[in-house]
């Protein structure tokens, strides 16, 4: 096996560390390890009732069972009649429930958590020989598995039984050899080395640095290092956000990030300081993109990916994200505030501090690169405001751009913690084709769609045959924040040019932060004739009172219940869907395998030559008690706002 003779586990926790949990942090901890022991575990959001001695094959979705002895390269993990929902499967071999359980040990010392520990690790082990079934068909798996483990091994060291379960153990030297040789063999490459290309080199770099047993343990780590930093720096703008264009995974890369970095410090080989740099800007990128409720873009795909999960697994994981960060390299002043808890103070603890200079003193608003622009959020009052994120860049990363989604120039509108203007976000991945193409498809964001096409074509799940990338023309007007004015943004694209070489789509966005107003308008230009259709989503809490092209608009707030007019485009015809499956309209995943129902308005017409569409989204003032609401008085007229106005002599027919 090339295994050296001497044999031990260093890699350990500084002793100091346990004294820095915080106490809320530690009780939500035991108590999620307490209901994992006792049954009580969600995986996905799917119960697992049998997590105390799983069935590493099922899948709770469909109750298929997933090939467990077929040779992994013979087996289709796209096809949901042979494996069930993949995800779901593959979810629970990610072993991140036993990392809460090897947490929970180190905090309490109580035997429970580490004897579960040990049996299902063997129990895994002896289920899954090398290449035997369905957990050895992704590299990115392995990847996650392997930091897991180094994690499991970390925390349980000072357990009598720790070394017999690892380094004293056959089963476990062979997996953690064969997970490795996997990774060097069969890394993902082209147009797939996304986040599973950093996944796979942030596992293999923790394995070997943890797990130095091997003959071959120097070479790996010093290959895993480059690859790492390659991926790393190949998957990030220089401006801090990720490639994919899809949030959730850029929180999933800068964790994989910041694990990368501690791993490597504890080992005395710290990575390069141009990726030192970098990781440091994705960090102050994701704290620039959180909305002042503390939320994320739902920008592209999201399936909750997490490199080591810690915390309670009901932790907010951007929270977590950001309290890394924050112990490597320091918060920005600008930044929320941050809530440390065992992941910040443990991984804190094995990285040293990273001093990176040249740090942005303000919250970016724009990432030019990245065709992501962020307006709004605050009113002179400090009440809720109006937030804004418009897309104006690139589709996404590589030849096939995999979880991107055609939404180009889309908006996302947010009042507080809720969605008005929506993005409806990801649903699912594979078994369900027709849902996963909707959620991905342009009549699924805030844009407009043309001939009944995609600005982009399907190749697949995860492929986009053509991609269409929007140019940010302006990006500008006014201070944000308190006592700020007008903010203004133009985009356009040319996606749908395979239908008509003169076809393109400008966008012209204005908010206003004093009046409480969003301005949006449209201009489509085309050769011939062709159908348009506007799509407007409203989040779940959002209820809607159509009327023609009037739209009033309601959802709780702080303040009690908020209240909006939606002018829409009189040129179209406007039609409210909600929950309907024929065709699929009307709806918002607020979590990935869920689904439910919500309002989605629709503008219907036809034009030749120009169309010019205008839509007015203005906030009222919440009602004096006993009173009834009034619109928000209109600083500048709207000429003003239509930054520039629509051309005479438009042509357009119902």
């Amino acid at each position: 096996m090339g295994l050296l003779a001497e044999r031990t586990f260093t890699s350990t926790v500084p002793e100091t560390a346990r004294a820095g949990i915080p106490a809320d942090a530690r009780e939500a901890l035991l108590a999620a390890a307490d209901r994992l022991l006792e049954g009580d575990w969600l995986v996905l959001g799917w119960p697992r009732p049998d997590i105390a001695d799983p069935d590493w094959f099922v899948d709770p979705v469909t109750g298929r069972r997933a090939p467990q002895s077929d040779y992994a390269f013979a087996i289709d993990h796209r096809d949901e009649e042979s494996t069930g929902n993949v995800k779901a499967v593959w979810e629970l071999s990610r072993h991140h429930h036993l990392t809460v359980l090897a947490a929970a040990w180190w905090l309490t010392r109580d035997e429970r958590y580490a004897a579960a520990t040990a049996a299902q690790l063997r129990s895994w082990w002896a289920a899954n020989p090398f290449l035997s079934g369905v957990h050895w068909t992704s590299g990115i798996e392995l990847g996650i598995r392997l930091l897991s483990w180094v994690w499991v091994r970390r925390l349980l060291d000072g357990w009598p039984g720790a070394p017999a379960l690892f380094e004293e153990n056959e089963a476990a030297l062979r997996q953690i050899r064969w997970h490795q040789e996997y990774l060097a063999a069969f890394r993902s490459s082209g147009s797939s080395a996304n986040n599973h290309l950093v996944a796979e080199a942030c596992g293999r770099l923790a394995a070997a640095c943890a797990f130095p047993w091997f003959a071959e343990s120097t070479s790996w780590r010093a290959e895993a290092t480059r690859q790492l930093e390659e991926s790393l720096s190949a998957n990030t703008f220089p401006g801090g956000v990720n490639r994919e264009l899809a949030t959730d995974y850029h929180r999933f890369v800068t964790e994989l990030g910041l694990l990368a970095l501690a791993e490597a410090d504890r080992a005395g080989h710290p990575l390069d300081p141009s990726t030192q740099r970098l990781v440091a800007a994705s960090v102050d990128a994701a704290a620039a993109l959180l909305d002042p409720a503390g939320r994320p873009p739902r920008q592209g795909d999201g399936d909750e990916g997490r490199g080591l999960v810690l915390d309670s697994p009901q932790t907010d994981p951007w929270g977590t994200l950001l309290a890394t960060g924050a112990a490597v390299f320091g918060s920005g002043r600008w930044w929320p505030p941050v809530h440390g808890g065992v992941t910040s103070v443990v991984v804190g603890a094995l990285a040293r501090r990273h001093d990176v200079p040249n740090r942005p003193d303000q919250a970016p608003r724009s990432f030019a690169d990245a065709g992501i622009h962020l307006m709004g959020g605050s009113s002179p009052d400090g009440r809720p405001a109006l937030w804004c994120r418009c897309d104006g860049g690139p589709q996404g990363f590589l030849s096939i751009a995999a979880h991107s989604h055609a939404d180009a120039l889309s908006v996302e509108v947010r009042h507080g913690a809720v969605d008005v203007l929506a993005d409806p976000g990801t649903y699912c991945y594979h078994g369900e084709p027709e849902w996963r193409s909707y959620f991905r498809s342009t009549r699924a964001h805030n844009t407009v769609e043309v001939d009944g096409a995609d600005q982009s074509v399907e190749g697949g799940p995860f492929l986009w045959s053509t991609h269409t990338d929007a140019v940010t023309e302006r990006a500008d007007g006014g201070r944000q924040g308190p006592g700020g004015g007008r903010l203004v943004w133009v985009a356009h694209h040319t996606g749908y040019a395979r239908l008509d070489p003169a076809l393109r789509h400008t966008r012209r966005v204005a908010l206003d932060q004093l009046t409480g107003e969003l301005f949006v308008e449209d201009e489509l230009t085309g050769s011939r004739a062709h159908t348009a259709r506007l799509h407007w989503h409203l989040g779940p809490q959002v209820r809607v009172m159509l009327r023609e092209n009037e739209a009033r608009l309601s959802w709780p707030s702080s303040d009690g219940e908020q209240e909006a007019q939606l002018r829409l485009p009189a040129q179209l015809r406007w039609t409210a869907h909600r929950g309907e499956t024929e065709p699929v309209a009307g709806w918002y995943s607020p979590r990935f395998g869920v689904r439910v129902p919500s309002t989605t308005l629709v503008g219907s017409g036809s034009w030749s030559g120009t169309l010019a569409l205008r839509t007015d989204l203005r906030l009222t003032v919440p009602p004096p008690v006993g009173g009834s609401s009034v619109e928000t008085a209109v600083a500048a007229p709207m000429a003003e706002l239509a930054l520039g106005g629509i051309p005479p002599g438009t042509r357009e027919t119902q």
